[in-house]
């Protein structure tokens, strides 16, 4: 359960290095601005690439890749595979619910949100995967938030659903440097620290992330450690298909 579940955290909640064939152009902000101005991702349509490495707390390590399909606000698709063309693992994520299919271990997974929380601790939603892929802010600002700058940062606190988000965003730029969540009775908590960002169709992605995680599994608290390397990023407006069936 601990190698199945930290997969699929690792799209949940997901460094991104170029591949051989393609060449990183870092994003080139316009210097800091007086103005808190936080950027999300613009697409209809979004097909991407990765590589992952997953560090568990007893030690082992695996190594994969991951393809992810998007259709904005609505579909998060994904499979995860070993090498050798086999696929490990499919997803399919909605704003209702988390749909895993684990063809290696069998231990599927077909849950709404609030079920997930109560089995892992962890408190998830599609808004939020988006926004920890593609370094957003987890929520847009409003008057319950603590905002103050220090330097060229940001600091931003948030508290939605019984979960603390504290964000570093950067002023060049707008997207998220560091994010850290735990909720509030102390089941569960992330950390996610994006290295740079890439110019894709004139928008900031992530380069490289390093995602930190804490959570529950029956025989106890678990760790796990996932580094993420984007091999390509390609937004799309023409749709995308999801294939996906238990």
């Amino acid at each position: 359960m601990n190698k199945f579940f930290a997969g699929l955290v690792f799209f949940a909640l997901i460094g991104l290095i170029s591949s051989c064939s393609k060449k990183v152009i870092p994003f080139q902000g316009d210097g800091i601005t007086g103005d808190f101005s936080p950027v999300y991702a613009e697409y209809d349509y979004l097909n991407a690439k990765a590589k992952v490495v997953i560090e568990e707390e007893s030690g082992k390590i695996t190594r994969g890749s991951l393809n992810v399909r998007a259709k904005k606000d609505s579909v998060l698709w994904f499979t995860v595979s070993p090498g050798m063309g086999m696929e490990a693992v499919r997803g399919f994520l909605t704003q209702e619910k988390i749909q895993i299919k684990d063809r290696i271990g069998k231990e599927d997974i077909n849950l709404t949100y609030d079920e997930f929380e109560t089995i892992f601790g962890l408190k998830l939603s599609l808004d939020l995967f988006q926004n920890l892929l593609w370094a957003n802010t987890p929520y847009p600002i409003d008057y319950q938030d603590r905002l103050v700058r220090v330097g060229k940062i940001f600091e931003l606190t948030q508290v939605r659903n019984k979960v603390r988000y504290f964000s570093k965003i950067q002023g060049s730029h707008g997207k998220v440097a560091e994010l850290v969540s735990n909720s509030l009775d102390d089941r569960g908590s992330l950390l996610a620290s994006f290295s740079g960002f890439q110019e894709i169709e004139t928008q900031p992605f992530p380069i490289a992330i390093l995602i930190k995680l804490a959570y529950q599994l029956p025989e106890g608290s678990q760790n796990t450690i996932i580094n993420v390397e984007w091999t390509s990023i390609d937004p799309f407006s023409e749709p995308l298909n999801f294939p996906f069936k238990f």
